[in-house]
């Protein structure tokens, strides 16, 4: 809860949760959201709030030289300890498709540099891992990319490109792509999630009307209803994808890509944990870049 505790003594000190919030580089939300969860471990208020303050209480002001003290002491501590031993909890936010690849390689090369740190995997999908970054609930997390400009506070790095392919069980014909997709039950990439909101720009610009038949988000569950012939889907490359009773078929000059990236808050300290992660999932995805 060390954060939870700066941002506690960050607002007790500015009077507002966004001024507070421009000193620590965190939007008013992701500062509200860390003084509740405090609240919520300290069990009591902190604050009495009204639309343009937020003023210590009676309790508040009560834990905030202990806030302080429990601050300089970790403080103290980092600094005898001279960065030599590194240990604490890592939040890694992710989307399903990269858990069992990416992951497991950027992973087990952190580790073995950084064994005293535990890793924590927080599963969603995109549009929830990036509220639970930006509300400070996890470090960083890896998704799709947004369909939409981010927040100055956020920093955006891609990993990798996925192609978009048309998948149709093994056993059917093959035929043109816009012919299949016109003619076949279409098992649809959930336009709730950003990948499948690509998929529906694409259906949209090249007014293909599908005949749905399934909506979902996991790409290996819809893999798997192809393969059964339920219908064809549009669904990215994955580069692990069993590709068991399938058959992938490019979409030419018409292709477009899935893009998988990190986002996290910005800045990323040089020698932190949070960069040292990046630079593994960077050389997992085949990629020297860095956050």
């Amino acid at each position: 809860m060390l954060k939870e505790f700066k941002t506690f003594i960050a607002v007790a000190r500015d009077g507002t949760f966004t001024g507070a919030g421009a000193q620590l580089g965190l939007t008013q939300s992701a500062v509200s959201a860390q003084i509740r969860r405090l609240e919520e471990y300290l069990g009591v208020a902190l604050f009495d709030r009204s639309p343009r303050a937020a003023l210590l209480n009676a309790q508040g002001r009560e834990m905030l030289p202990q806030a302080e003290e429990l601050v300089a002491m970790a403080d103290r501590m980092a600094a005898s300890a001279g960065g030599a031993h590194v240990s604490g909890l890592l939040r890694i936010g992710a989307i399903a498709s990269v858990q069992q690849d990416l992951l497991v390689h950027a992973v087990g090369e952190f580790r073995a540099v950084y064994p005293d740190v535990r890793v924590r995997i927080v599963p969603g999908v995109s549009l929830s891992l990036l509220g639970q970054v930006d509300a400070g609930e996890v470090d960083l997390a890896v998704l799709i990319r947004p369909p939409f400009a981010l927040p100055p506070e956020l920093g955006w790095q891609p990993l990798m490109s996925e192609p978009v392919m048309l998948a149709i069980p093994e056993s059917m014909p093959v035929a043109p792509w816009r012919e299949l997709l016109a003619t076949q039950p279409f098992i649809r990439y959930d336009r709730a999630s950003f990948g499948g909101r690509v998929v529906d720009v694409f259906l949209k610009k090249h007014r293909i009307t599908v005949h749905e038949a399934v909506e979902l988000d996991e790409i290996e569950a819809i893999a798997g209803m192809v393969r059964h012939g339920l219908g064809v889907a549009l669904l990215p490359r994955l580069r692990r994808l069993d590709m068991t009773g399938l058959r992938l078929m490019p979409l030419d000059e018409h292709a477009f890509h899935r893009e998988i990236g990190i986002i996290g808050r910005l800045p990323f300290d040089p020698g932190s944990v949070r960069e040292k992660i990046a630079q593994c999932l960077h050389r997992a995805a085949g990629d020297s870049g860095g956050i």
